[in-house]
Parts: C-alpha cells; structure tokens; sequence
C-alpha cells in the first residue's frame, strides 16, 4: 500500500487553494491505491497558531476529505531532524552561516521565480552550526532527475538554483526544505502531491532525503494552482479568504469544493461534493503512472 499525505501548516485559514490541494491529494491516493496521512507542518514555532490547526481539522472534516490516520505534528518530531543534522554535521556536509539577507541579495540576482543562489560565503570560514546561527547543507554540484506524474521528466541542478540549503534558522527553527524531506522519509511517504509553486524546490528535497538515507526517492505530482491574478497565488499570509469566512457567509461545502474545481480548470459545476472531485482527478490521472 502507497502512502501519500496532506500537510498544511497552521500558520492562517483554509483557503481555496487548499481544497485544490486536498482534491489532487485524496484523487491521486485513489487512483493509486494509497492512503493519506495528515501532517500538521508546525516546525516554524513564530508563526504558526494553535486555532489555526483546529479551523483547518475543522474545515477539512466540513468538506469531506478524511485521512486515513490521526495528524503527525512536526512540532513533536524535533527529534528526528536533530539526528539527521547530527549525522550531516559528522560528515562534513553541514556548517554554521552569518550572511544577511541583505549580504545574499546583493551577491545574487534573483531568478525568475524570484529565488536566489546562496554564493558559498560562509561554506570554507570555519563557522560552527550552533545557536544564533543558521545552519547550512553543502550542496554538491550534479543533477536530480525524476519525472513528475503531472507536469512531465525534469532536470534540477540544487547547486545552481539555490546553493547551499539553510536546514535550521538562526532562531533555532529547522526549515521546511529539512522537515519536508526528512517526515517524507520517515513516514514512507512514496507519493508527494503538492502545488506547482512547490517544483523548484524537488530537487534539493530529493538530495537531501538521500543524504538522511532514503535510498529510493519518492514520487511527485505538482498540481496546479489557484491564482487571485495571473501571476499570483492565493496566499495566507496575504489574508486571502478563508474556507472558514466562506462558511460563516453561507457557503455549503459542496459550492467551495466546486468553486476550487473550476478555479484549476477540473470541472465547471457550481456544486461538487468531496467524492465526486476525487474521482474526477481519480480518473483524470489514471495514466500517469507511479
């Protein structure tokens, strides 16, 4: 049996794009034959809230997307990121970084997607990785291959696109790179389903996911996303609305599922229960193969 999972963090509200998500996720788990772990992505202790994570458990059982086993919480699995930082810091592969923001924007233009390469400033100045610091996984120069079951083969070259990945900030917070990968890992997750927005990002996750010891890289699908225009996503932190208000404004599940449907282009009823909008990415995605 394949496991997938759905991992929001609780850092705002459920918003559209989330049922996008939670529709590709559950459709993808039945195409093949997976179940579904939740995963509440609460590593970054400023910024997520604990009302947020009862709203989103809320509004997912409102909707009708149910997984098949109770929610992890990376906020209890501190444990496992420090033995895998331990591990790449006996192996010469992790050092301590003192580079601003301001330091890594004026060494390196941003690329198109708006990200920047990290110029090694601090990989060969002895730095300790330790608290006030953050914390960074050398990355070696080569290729990550796989092809994702929705947007086809890829060639990412982690070395390139972002340099050196910070894994622990200097709030003594382990990144979403490191959390994503490792949980990936451990919880066998051999079917990641997530946003578009997320592609860039495969390639170091994968290498850092062998670096912690996974031997077999998992399998992705980026599906795609809701956008507010044509450039920009729905986000949380920009307050966009969430499943909740729509709630509270009278919506019935079924509108907000069939509104997340026609806003990627899935279906174009006003009305979609969350069975029927798995089976239609279910049956959608039958050909792409694992």
């Amino acid at each position: 049996m394949r496991l997938t999972r759905f991992a929001p963090a609780p850092t705002g509200l459920l918003h559209l794009g989330h049922v996008a998500s939670a529709m590709y996720v559950w459709g993808l788990a039945r195409a093949h034959h997976s179940q579904v772990l939740l995963r509440i992505e609460d590593h970054d202790a400023e910024r997520c809230r604990p009302e947020y994570e009862r709203a989103l458990l809320d509004d997912l059982d409102w909707l009708g997307f149910r997984a098949d086993s109770p929610a992890s919480r990376q906020s209890e699995r501190h444990h496992h990121y420090a033995d895998v930082a331990r591990d790449l810091e006996r192996r010469g592969l992790l050092y301590g970084c003192t580079c601003s923001r301001q330091h890594i924007a004026d060494a390196s233009p941003a690329d198109a997607d708006g990200e920047r390469r990290y110029p090694g400033t601090c990989r060969t100045r002895g730095v300790a990785p330790e608290d006030g610091v953050a914390w960074r996984l050398v990355m070696e120069p080569g290729d990550e291959r796989f092809t994702d079951l929705l947007s086809g083969p890829q060639i990412q070259s982690p070395a390139e696109q972002c340099g050196d990945v910070v894994i622990r900030d200097r709030l003594g917070n382990w990144t979403y790179q490191l959390v994503a990968s490792v949980d990936d890992f451990l919880q066998g997750i051999d079917l990641i389903v997530r946003g578009r927005d997320l592609l860039p990002s495969t390639g170091r996750q994968m290498r850092i996911a062998r670096l912690a010891g996974r031997e077999r890289p998992a399998v992705f699908a980026h599906h795609p996303l809701v956008m507010k225009t044509m450039a920009q996503k729905l986000s949380k932190s920009d307050g966009d609305t969430g499943v909740s208000d729509l709630r509270a404004a009278g919506w019935t599940a079924e509108r907000v599922i069939g509104e997340a449907a026609r806003a990627i282009g899935l279906a174009s009823r006003a009305n979609l229960s969350a069975r029927e909008a798995i089976e239609l990415v279910a049956t959608g995605t039958t050909g792409a193969s694992c």
